[in-house]
């Protein structure tokens, strides 16, 4: 597994974001299309509203599993920056040789977590080994897709780990991506859901009831690259500006933890 920040050339691009240059706003120019995790649509729409308005550049962002963002990668979507919410998806972009030599870095982290709807009234859940999870509810369990889409591969490792997989199995409601899961939860389809916390913290008819030990699955990382098969200039810009200062308040604010960057020398 990749350690963040091993890639020396995206910690320089973490330097190198304070002083990006800023376009005079309304200049023409390419839109930066990138395709994104779907956990970081709230951050990243204000993110790139903000860098839209700085450099006058617009952003297209297209959210999705990461799972299906790369295999549309493969195919030959056009994109120019691609974030992936695990390194799995990420490594098999870059397998493909299709990732921007020396772009690549590891950005942010994020955690899982257990949602009921708003009214949920049997209190805080204590996730622990063998924790008695099928007992919660008589519906089904929300989660991402468990053997392609991040949240839900972390969320399987984690009960695997904690022993509470095998009761739960044939309960999960599986979908395409963890805002969907998350929307089975707030619209009271399912009892309970597995989603990133940042996912909780923007859907008000939720609320968290347990939070999975970060020692329960492997860590959550999201890395970000650009693109060989990518034109625009513009968008090594956003990607620098995706790591700078302005970028990380919001992040922070959404409830992710961001990298700092390290030299690798």
């Amino acid at each position: 597994m990749r350690l963040p920040f091993q890639t020396a050339a995206f910690a320089i691009a973490f330097a190198l974001a304070a002083t990006l240059p800023s376009s005079p706003a309304g200049a023409e120019s390419e839109s930066v299309v990138v395709f994104a995790a779907a956990s970081l649509k709230n951050a990243l729409d204000e993110i790139a509203a903000s860098w839209t308005v700085k450099s006058g550049v617009t952003v297209k962002t297209s959210y999705a599993a990461s799972s299906a963002l790369a295999k549309q990668i493969e195919e030959g979507a056009p994109a120019d920056l691609f974030i992936s919410a695990d390194l799995d998806w990420m490594d098999y972009v870059e397998k493909k040789n299709l990732l921007k030599a020396g772009s690549r870095g590891n950005l942010l982290g994020n955690s899982i977590v257990l949602v009921a709807s708003k009214d949920w009234t049997k209190g805080d859940v204590k996730i622990e080994p063998n924790f008695l999870l099928a007992s919660l509810g008589d519906g089904r369990l929300a989660m991402a897709s468990v053997a392609a889409v991040p949240a839900g591969k972390y969320g399987k490792a984690a009960l695997e780990k904690l022993g509470a997989w095998s009761s739960v199995a044939n309960k999960v409601a599986e979908t395409e991506n963890v805002r969907a899961a998350l929307a089975l939860v707030a619209r009271g389809e399912a009892p309970l859901g597995i989603v990133y916390r940042t996912d909780a913290a923007a859907e008000p008819s939720v609320k968290i009831v347990g939070t999975f030990p970060d020692d329960s699955h492997p860590p959550i990382v999201y890395p970000a690259a650009a693109l060989a098969s990518s034109k625009n200039a513009k968008a090594e810009d956003f990607l620098r500006y995706l790591a700078g200062p302005e970028a990380k308040a919001i992040f922070v604010k959404n409830g992710f933890t961001v990298f700092a960057a390290r030299s690798s020398t």
